[in-house]
C-alpha cells in the first residue's frame, strides 16, 4: 500500500534527529537551503482556497540536476517528504507544503538550454517562466502555443506538472502535446530520460505523458524537450454580445460544426461582464448576457472573422464587431484579461472552478451554474475556453463570513457534480491537487483509482513525493 501523507510525514523532532539540514548542506550551497520559519512558511502554498498546507522543514532551491538528486537521495535516506513547487500560482492546492516535508523550489533552475529551428525543439528547465520561452522562441521566428493566464508568472514545471492550457488551445492544443521529452529524477535519486526530440517516436510506454499532469507526485522534472512551431501572424478578434448565454453556447456550437478553426474562443457571462464593467469602466453594454470573443491568426483573419460573424448573428446576436488590426484586438480582449481580476473585487475572495464538457453541453453548464448561484445565493461567473468547453465558474465569498464561506465551498462541489453529470471532468487545465481528491475517485471509479495508485507505487514505493495530492 501507498503510504499517505500522514504515514510518510515524520515530526520535526525526527527530521532534526535526522540531520536534515546537515544533510542537504552536504550537496547544496547554504544560501540553497532556506530554515528561518518566517521565510519558509511563505513556501507553505499555492493559490487555492480551501486548500490546508502544512510547515516545511525546509525549503531548499537547487539550480542543478545533480543537486536534485542529492536532495532526492537524502529524503530518501531520512524518509522526508518531498513538495515539488514552481511558481505556486496553481489554483489546487498541489504545491502545498505538509508538515516537516523538503520544500523542493525549482524556480532558480531557469535557464533555456537550447532552441533549434530545424528541429523545432526548445530545451528547458522546468523553472522558465512561460512568457521567458515564448519571447525566446519568438526570436527565432518560433512559437510555443501553451498560454496559461498567469504566463508572465508560471514556470514550465508547473504546466508540466499540471498539464495546463490556456487561451490558444482551441487551436493549438495543451502543454501535453508539445512535451516530447523529460529528465526526471525520481524519488531514490536516479535520472531517468523519457521520449524523444524527434518528430516520430513510439518505443516503449509513453511514460513522457505519465509525468505530464502528475502534478510532482512520481518525479522530479529538471529538464523538457519540448516541440514548438512556426510563429503564426497576429490575430484578428471578433466580439460578439447575446442576449442569453444559450444563443452564445449555439454560436459556439455553430462555429465548431462549421469546420472554423479559431485561434482563441472564449466566453464571458453577464456576471463576468458586469465585473469587468464596475472595475473598468470598459462601456460594454449593461444589456449583454453574454459576449463570445473569436479571433484567427490565418493568413486571411478578417474573411474567417466575417464567417464567424454571420454564424453569430444567425445564432441570435444583437451586436458583432470586429477588430480591424492588432491594437484593436488587444483592447477587445482587455475585458477577457480582466475577467478574473474584476470577479475577485466583487467580494474579495473567489474560487475558480475548473470545470470541462464537451462543448454540446456548454449551455447547460452554464444554465446550471446559474441555477446554482441563486440556490446558494452567492454571485457566480463563468468565463470558458469555449471552444474546448473549459469553464472557470469562478466562485465570490466573503471569507470572513463562515456561512458565506460554507455556501462556497458546496457550490463548487455542486458544480463539479453538475460537470459530470452533463458527461465532463473535474479538471481540464487546474489539476487535482488538495482541492478535488475526493472528485477524482468519483471520476475515474474505483478499478481507475487501484491502478493509478499502482503506478504511483512503482514510481515512489515510499510515499514521500508530494503525499497527499491526487488521491
Amino acid at each position: 500500500m501507498i503510504m499517505s501523507g500522514i504515514e510518510a510525514r515524520p515530526d520535526a523532532a525526527g527530521a532534526a534527529a535526522g540531520g536534515l539540514v546537515e544533510r542537504l548542506l552536504a550537496g547544496l550551497p547554504a544560501e540553497a537551503v532556506l530554515t528561518d520559519p518566517d521565510v519558509t512558511a511563505s513556501y507553505a502554498n499555492d493559490m487555492a482556497s480551501f486548500c490546508p498546507s502544512g510547515t516545511p522543514a525546509v525549503v531548499v532551491l537547487p539550480r542543478t540536476v545533480e543537486q536534485v538528486q542529492h536532495i532526492m537521495r537524502t529524503a530518501t535516506e531520512l524518509r522526508v517528504p518531498v513538495v515539488p513547487q514552481g511558481a505556486r500560482t496553481g489554483l489546487s492546492g498541489g504545491a502545498n507544503a505538509s508538515d516537516g516535508c523538503i520544500v523542493l523550489s525549482l524556480t532558480r533552475m531557469d535557464r533555456v538550454l537550447e532552441v533549434s529551428p530545424v528541429d523545432r525543439v526548445a530545451v528547458v528547465e522546468p523553472g522558465v517562466v512561460n512568457a521567458a520561452l515564448s519571447r525566446a522562441v519568438g526570436a527565432h521566428g518560433l512559437y510555443y502555443p501553451p498560454d496559461p493566464s498567469s504566463w508572465e508568472m508560471c514556470t514550465i514545471g508547473g504546466n508540466i506538472g499540471t498539464a495546463s492550457g490556456g487561451l490558444c488551445c482551441v487551436k493549438y492544443g495543451v502543454t501535453a502535446e508539445y512535451v516530447l521529452g523529460l529528465d526526471v529524477v525520481l524519488a531514490d535519486g536516479r535520472l531517468m530520460s523519457t521520449g524523444r526530440r524527434t518528430a516520430k517516436g513510439v518505443a516503449g510506454y509513453d511514460l513522457t505523458r505519465l509525468f505530464v499532469g502528475s502534478e510532482g507526485s512520481l518525479g522530479i522534472v529538471v529538464r523538457a524537450v519540448l516541440g514548438l512551431r512556426p510563429k503564426p501572424p497576429p490575430h484578428l478578434v471578433l466580439a460578439a454580445e447575446f442576449a442569453s448565454a444559450s444563443a452564445a453556447c449555439d454560436a459556439v456550437c455553430r462555429i465548431m460544426a462549421g469546420g472554423h478553426v479559431p485561434s482563441l474562443l472564449e466566453l464571458m457571462d453577464r456576471t463576468t461582464v458586469k465585473a469587468v464593467n464596475d472595475m473598468a469602466r470598459m462601456g460594454l453594454p449593461e444589456t449583454t448576457e453574454a459576449l463570445l470573443l473569436a479571433a484567427f491568426d490565418t493568413p486571411d483573419p478578417a474573411a474567417d472573422l466575417a464567417a464567424v460573424g454571420a454564424l453569430c448573428e444567425a445564432a441570435g446576436a444583437t451586436a458583432v464587431v470586429p477588430a480591424d488590426d492588432a491594437a484593436e484586438s488587444e483592447l477587445l480582449l482587455q475585458a477577457r484579461r480582466l475577467s478574473l481580476t474584476a470577479l475577485e473585487a466583487v467580494t474579495g475572495t473567489t474560487m475558480i472552478d475548473d470545470v470541462c464538457v464537451p462543448r454540446s453541453r456548454l449551455g447547460d453548464l452554464i444554465d446550471g451554474v446559474e441555477r446554482i448561484a441563486a440556490g446558494y445565493d452567492l454571485t457566480i461567473g463563468v468565463v470558458a475556453h469555449a471552444g474546448d468547453g473549459n469553464t472557470h465558474p469562478t466562485v465570490c465569498f466573503d471569507a470572513r463570513d463562515p456561512d458565506e464561506s460554507r455556501r462556497a465551498r458546496e457550490s463548487f462541489d455542486a458544480i463539479m457534480a453538475l460537470g459530470l453529470e452533463l458527461g465532463g471532468t473535474i479538471t481540464g487545465e487546474h489539476g487535482v491537487g488538495v482541492l478535488k481528491k475526493e472528485w477524482l475517485a468519483r471520476e475515474i471509479g474505483p478499478v481507475g483509482l487501484e491502478m493509478q495508485r499502482a503506478v504511483k507505487q512503482a514510481f515512489d514505493p515510499l510515499g514521500i513525493l508530494n503525499p497527499g495530492k491526487l488521491f
